[in-house]
């Protein structure tokens, strides 16, 4: 049976609509009244594990899960050992260097050496200042990262950003974006280079319906 990791939090709604397209139906993920970790589909043909966004990669690289859907953000912090089927389109965000809106500093480049920069993505915000020859020190925090320069704790964060306003409520701006980020659906090598459990024909299935989508959006 083809086995699906899928993410907690914003990008489930979405996960579930693309996969409700192949015939795959995970919408009893969203009763906030069950708390099941893992459904089947009610054709058989699938199940389900609802995981951390942050552990979807790792199900998948650990073959307990043939398939996955994760932002592209956790791979890029996490760099898992999985293959990268397709860009799903969705949940769309970005990974940026913020400051409070009264800091003396207009870009990432102005920060001083050795300056303090809290971030959930540690090495994110580490490979890029190191490109930028930059020395900083991370400090790592796994949420609230706005009140890293509120509390003068940092200069700076790394933190996602989708429309902006909690940063804009908290007093910050953001100074550069590191990168774009939306859902990918990533599957685990060995089962998608053999075809186990199907794992390619799914896969394949949902980009056919992801290709198509893409193609009625465009004018």
């Amino acid at each position: 049976m083809l086995t699906i990791a899928m993410p907690k939090g914003a990008l489930l709604k979405d996960s579930i609509k693309t996969l409700s397209l192949i015939g795959l139906d995970f919408s009893a993920l969203l009763d906030n009244s069950h708390r099941q970790l893992q459904i089947l589909d009610p054709s058989g043909q699938a199940r389900a594990l609802l995981v951390r966004a942050q552990d979807v990669p790792v199900y998948v690289e650990y073959g307990q899960a043939q398939l996955g859907i994760v932002g592209y953000d956790v791979l890029k912090e996490k760099q898992p050992q999985v293959a990268q089927i397709a860009d799903l389109k969705f949940g769309g965000c970005r990974l940026s260097v913020a400051v409070k809106q009264t800091s003396p500093y207009k870009s990432a480049r102005d920060l001083p050496p050795q300056a303090r920069v809290a971030s959930k993505f540690v090495k994110c915000a580490a490979d890029y200042f190191q490109a930028l020859d930059l020395p900083v020190e991370v400090v790592p925090l796994s949420g609230s990262v706005e009140l890293g320069p509120l509390t003068g704790m940092a200069e700076a964060i790394v933190d996602l950003v989708s429309t902006g306003r909690t940063l804009k409520e908290n007093g910050l701006i953001e100074l550069e974006q590191l990168f774009y980020s939306t859902a990918r659906l990533i599957a685990h090598p060995l089962s998608y280079r053999l075809d186990s459990e199907q794992c390619r024909a799914w896969a394949e299935e949902i980009l056919g319906i992801n290709e198509c989508m893409e193609s009625a959006l465009k004018p």
